[in-house]
This record gives structure tokens, C-alpha cells and sequence, in this order.
């Protein structure tokens, strides 16, 4: 675990060690790849006023598995310089959202929707103190993808299979995967929304699905 001295040593405050800690992990699995990087979507960061929580988005192209988009938040975990919260048992919120997504015919380009759908879960952890867990489950009360002929209505939060969990200099961080459920299955879990069935139903997708990959088109 590092401490405040060791931290001052190793870091400037001109660094950002906890998003440094991300892309390490990231290079892990795509080496050298470019990823796209979307900065916060209103144009100014959560700290100078912005309304987006998350301050930008990486999306990869990844072939693993059958070709999909990698999408991966910053800003639920601590990013930049700060030798108070050095050695933190958990970063900030302790996770970053991380989603997988089939291509789907209505997006043209890059599933911006989706970086919207983390920055309104993320305004619920801000707002209310409550942050999610592996195993977690969500409603969303309509298709994920908003005015989207879509059985996907809901979603359970798994580790990333790829990133999984790491020690940052500020603390453990998760990879906390959204993965998309259909109807049928965000009904069955409303009638028994426990972590033991939410788990259950992770294990069965990851059957045929081992990477959990979000596909709109799921009935």
C-alpha cells in the first residue's frame, strides 16, 4: 500500500497516477491499440461545473471473442494528483464502468449513447452516496438505448472478464462491467432481486458469452 511520503517521491502534481493505473491495464490487453477517447460529453469537466460525473471515455475495437466495442469510463475512481488520498483502501467510488457492445445497425459510429447511460448512473452515485457492486442489478424502465426496438431492458453489473480489479496508488478499483438483460430476465430478477440471482443468471450468459458482450438484438 503506498503512502503520502512515497507518493510525493514518486508522483508531480502535474500527474495523474489513478488514470495512468487505467490505461497500464488497458495496455494489457491492447498493447499499442489507439483507442477513440471521448471527453465529457457537455464540454466541461465535472469539477469546473460540468454536468457529466465522468470525465471521458475510451472506446476499443476489440476482436476477442467476436468483434465488439470496449467501452471504459473515467472519473468513478480517483485520476489526478491528490497525496491525501494515497494508499486509500478504495479509489473515490472504488470502480469504473466498463460495457461491451455487439454492433448494432442504427449506430452509425461510436455508441456515444452509451457513455450517456454511464454518466446518468454515475449522477445516481454522486447524488445519492450509493456506488454499485459486482452482481448489482438495474431496471432501466424502457430499452437501454433510448426510442431502440430492443428486448434489452435492464442491466447486472460482472467484473470485467479482461480488466478485473487492481490496486491503484489510490486505492482498489473494479472494472465493473454493465452488462445488458432482456425483459424476461429483468422480470425474473424483480421477483427475486438477491446478489445469488443476479449471479445465477451471470454465470448461465457467460456460458455462451464468456466476455458478457451486450447484443441489442437479444431476445
Amino acid at each position: 500500500m503506498m503512502n503520502p511520503e512515497t507518493y510525493k517521491q514518486q508522483f508531480t502534481t502535474d500527474d495523474t497516477p489513478g488514470w495512468q493505473a487505467i490505461d497500464d491495464q488497458l495496455e494489457k490487453i491492447y498493447g499499442t491499440t489507439e483507442a477513440r477517447h471521448y471527453p465529457p460529453l457537455c464540454g466541461i469537466h465535472y469539477m469546473a461545473g460540468g454536468t457529466d460525473p465522468i470525465d471521458g471515455a475510451s472506446i476499443y475495437d476489440s476482436n476477442h471473442q467476436h468483434f465488439h466495442r470496449h467501452i471504459i469510463s473515467y472519473g468513478m475512481s480517483e485520476l489526478y494528483y491528490d497525496e491525501e488520498k494515497a494508499g486509500g483502501e478504495f479509489s473515490k467510488w472504488g470502480f469504473e464502468f466498463t460495457f461491451r457492445l455487439a454492433p448494432f445497425k442504427d449506430d452509425e459510429s461510436d455508441p456515444i449513447w452509451a457513455i450517456q447511460v454511464m454518466n446518468n448512473l454515475a449522477r445516481y452515485v454522486f447524488s445519492s452516496g450509493k456506488w454499485f457492486e459486482e452482481n448489482h442489478f438495474i431496471p432501466a424502465n424502457g430499452p437501454i438505448r433510448l426510442n431502440t426496438d430492443t428486448q434489452i431492458t435492464g442491466f447486472v453489473f460482472a467484473l470485467d472478464p479482461e480488466l478485473g480489479k487492481i490496486e491503484t496508488p489510490h486505492g482498489e478499483l473494479s472494472f465493473l462491467q454493465l452488462v445488458g438483460i432482456t425483459d424476461t430476465e429483468v422480470e425474473e430478477l424483480k421477483k427475486n432481486p438477491t446478489v445469488g440471482a443476479v449471479e445465477e443468471l451471470i454465470k448461465n450468459l457467460k456460458k455462451d458469452n464468456p466476455l458478457l458482450i451486450t447484443d441489442l438484438n437479444r431476445k
